[in-house]
């Protein structure tokens, strides 16, 4: 298996093990819920400035990738602006 693949192949794996926290996390109580959230916040705090840089590229290229397979979701500049109007009105 080549690098390229081992790499897609964690990656899955990553994929499915937040999918089971995920589901798990969902169905603690309200309580138990805001209590994780909490901790997650923290933990955010104390990462370096090029952690969060690099873990937002990630985002971003993730974000792009399912954009341009076609599994993201697009919503036009009109509709997101006719939301927030709704909101804050």
């Amino acid at each position: 298996m080549g690098l390229a693949q081992q790499g897609s192949l964690k990656r899955e794996v990553e994929k499915s093990n937040l999918a089971e926290v995920i589901k798990g996390a969902m169905s603690l109580g309200t309580r138990d819920r805001a209590a994780l959230a909490e901790k997650l916040l923290a933990s955010l705090e104390e990462l370096s400035e090029e952690e969060a840089e690099r873990l937002w590229a990630e985002e971003a290229q993730r974000r792009l990738d399912e954009y341009r397979s076609g599994r993201a979701k697009t919503v036009s500049s009109d509709a997101v602006h006719a939301k927030v109007d709704k909101l804050f009105r």
